[in-house]
């Protein structure tokens, strides 16, 4: 077996982004991303409308983990990935008259500079960027094993074993859906599946646009032919059929109650199961062995309150998913937060780690 300081299971913007993250605090590690796709940037990934906007409402703490995650992942990307973010601003449209007067109350919320334009709030300071070209650049240094499904991994001689192929020091999962490696009931993790689609247009757009989904400023083919994105849908199950023709039909309906696009074709179309947890915040850390640490502390299931950090963790295995329809926005935020706690034990907020699904779970048991 190839032995390696660390492997990431699954290249999309989170594996791709934490890749990155440990090539640059560790450039001397050995390093493996391991992808059951044919590239990386795939899958719901590759199916993201990949902008970064703002969260408009009230402070909670979602709103501050995405707002964070904007400031930081929005800089980064202007840094290393110059060449594919374009920071055209983005167009809020409320989608009714209600949606309108929650608008209003949001106002003196706001978190980034904006203005009232076309009948929503225009903000400059949001950006589209190139999801495939993103992840790619990322990795581009970073040993790849693509186009395999790991079965299974096991923790053996201080060691994780992946299918007796690989043998990592630190096993990190940014598998997105999938659940299939660790068998653990509370990670409660939903699929949230999208679609995304790419057209051709005689019409030219100069930023971004959001309502009821996303439309991208369009970008120049030739002289008389724009592309533009639009996305994406939701939905809470996963389609047989990875292409629904009737997602197609909703988009290009929405896109049109938007901003009237002319000569349309639809040209690509994308789609994928989003990771989301059911509190919609992201998890990010070690993994807790629930078997292990119920037989400790079996009171737990009473209500007993426990400090989690006694609670038993797989060994050097680390997680970081459930980043939702939000991925681009914070994806390097995390990752950068998951590399600093592997690296220099940096303590991660508790409302991000795994122990907040673990213990929500424990009390309905």
């Amino acid at each position: 077996m190839k032995k390696y300081d660390y492997i990431i299971i699954g290249a999309g913007i989170s594996g791709s982004s934490v890749a990155f993250s440990l090539k640059q605090r560790l450039p001397n590690s050995s390093i493996l991303i391991i992808e059951k796709l044919e590239d990386v940037g795939k899958g719901a990934s590759g199916a993201a409308g990949a902008f970064l906007s703002p969260l408009l409402g009230k402070p909670n703490r979602f709103k501050d983990i995405v707002t964070n995650a904007l400031k930081y992942s929005t800089q980064f990307y202007l840094q290393h990935t110059p060449n594919y973010i374009d920071q055209c601003g983005t167009i809020r449209i409320p989608k009714n008259k209600e949606d309108q007067e929650k608008f209003k109350t949001y106002i003196p919320y706001m978190d980034f500079e904006f203005q009232q334009k076309e009948d929503g709030y225009y903000f400059p300071f949001a950006s589209v960027v190139d999801s495939y070209n993103i992840c790619k650049t990322f990795t581009q240094d970073i040993e790849k094993y693509l186009n395999y499904e790991v079965k299974n991994i096991t923790f053996k001689d201080n060691h994780w074993q992946i299918d007796e192929l690989f043998e990592a020091s630190n096993l990190i999962l940014t598998t997105g859906a999938s659940l299939s490696l660790i068998d653990e009931k509370y990670f409660n993790i939903r699929a949230v599946w999208g679609q995304r689609i790419v057209c051709q247009t005689s019409s030219c757009i100069k930023q971004n646009y959001h309502k009821e989904c996303s439309v991208s400023r369009t970008i120049k083919k030739d002289e008389n032919t724009n592309i533009v994105s639009i996305g994406a849908t939701h939905h809470r199950f996963v389609y047989e059929k990875p292409i629904s023709n009737d997602d197609t039909q909703t988009l290009l309906k929405r896109a049109n109650n938007i901003i009237t696009l002319k000569d349309i074709k639809v040209i690509d179309q994308l789609a994928g199961a989003r990771a989301s947890s059911s509190d919609f915040l992201p998890l990010v850390g070690e993994i807790i062995n629930s078997d292990k640490t119920l037989k400790e502390f079996p009171y737990l299931v009473n209500g007993t309150n426990v400090n989690s950090n006694r609670f038993s963790k797989y060994q050097k295995l680390f997680y970081l998913n459930a980043v939702g329809g939000r991925g681009f926005v914070l994806a390097p935020y995390l990752a950068k937060i998951l590399v600093d706690f592997i690296v220099d034990d940096k303590k991660i907020d508790e409302y991000l780690t795994l122990n907040r699904v673990f213990k929500k779970w424990v009390k309905k048991q």
